[in-house]
């Protein structure tokens, strides 16, 4: 049995917190700037140079990539050979959000009642986290902080078997299309087909968290996501709305078998500032 102490989530989580919210992933970067040499549009080009320009400042000055700096969420695969001590895991992470983003000064955006009672946690709790059993002795974490903007144009239908390849690419470009500039594009997007109503959800959220230069396994679905990010940069929404080709960085699908009544397809959008790290204790 493998012992991983609440000590070690608190300073992963709080360390972790910091980073992702100061220093843009360098694939993402990476993706910028190759958009940019490919943009004909001037606004568009001036667009992707003003958020190199912030990530790079972003960096040098340790400074949030956004003023929105998310909604904390946690991925976790724990092995069934590992023990938590010295403390509740929910706390621990709660605690550790709470001074990442009070010592560096990061916007606090949690609510504590969603219609009622709309006054602010002042914490950015609760973290929302997701838990899977897994094989082995690995406590293997993964933090995103998902702002607002992007979340908010996220959308799921229960699709029939029958809408096919044609029903899912229609979906997706439908929700991309009705986004237009909101989540703030150039975007990446996640896609979960499969499982149930709240399974295909949580399968699109985590399709935004591989690493950006990887495809599905399977072939047809590799092909499809490559057709999708091709169809959607061909709308010519662009970087912030203003027209160009970068509309979407990557296109990322989740799968997992379903009932034989059911397509379900949920699109969740995640904007330009991708803020995520993985964590192997």
């Amino acid at each position: 049995m493998k012992e991983v102490t609440c000590s070690q989530i608190f300073n992963a989580v709080r360390d972790a917190l910091q980073e992702i919210n100061t220093s843009l992933d360098p694939e993402v970067l990476d993706a910028l700037k190759y958009n940019l040499s490919l943009e004909t549009n001037p606004l568009a080009i001036d667009v992707l140079q003003t958020l190199i320009m912030n990530a790079e400042l972003a960096l040098s000055k340790q400074k949030p990539l956004c003023q929105d700096t998310g909604l904390v969420l946690v991925f976790i695969e724990i092995g069934q050979q590992v023990m938590i001590t010295g403390g509740e895991l929910q706390h621990t992470i709660d605690e550790a959000v709470k001074i990442a983003y009070r010592e560096n000064y990061f916007r606090n955006s949690v609510v504590i009642d969603p219609l009622f009672n709309r006054i602010n946690t002042g914490t950015n709790t609760p973290a929302l986290i997701y838990l899977d059993m897994v094989p082995g002795d690995q406590f293997k974490i993964t933090l995103a902080a998902k702002g607002g903007g992007a979340e908010n144009m996220s959308s799921l239908r229960m699709l029939s078997p029958s809408a096919g390849k044609k029903g899912i690419t229609d979906f997706v470009l439908e929700t991309i299309i009705h986004a237009d500039g909101k989540p703030c594009p150039p975007t990446i997007v996640g896609i979960g087909i499969g499982g149930n109503f709240e399974q295909c959800a949580i399968l699109s959220k985590k399709a935004l968290l591989r690493p950006l230069s990887e495809h599905h396994p399977s072939p047809d679905w590799a092909h499809l996501e490559f057709e999708l990010l091709t169809a959607i940069n061909a709308t010519g929404i662009g970087p912030q709305g203003l027209g160009g080709k970068t509309t979407a960085l990557a296109v990322h699908i989740a799968t997992m078998p379903c009932h034989i009544a059911s397509l379900p397809i949920a699109v969740n959008l995640q904007c330009h500032s991708h803020r995520h790290k993985t964590i192997i204790l």
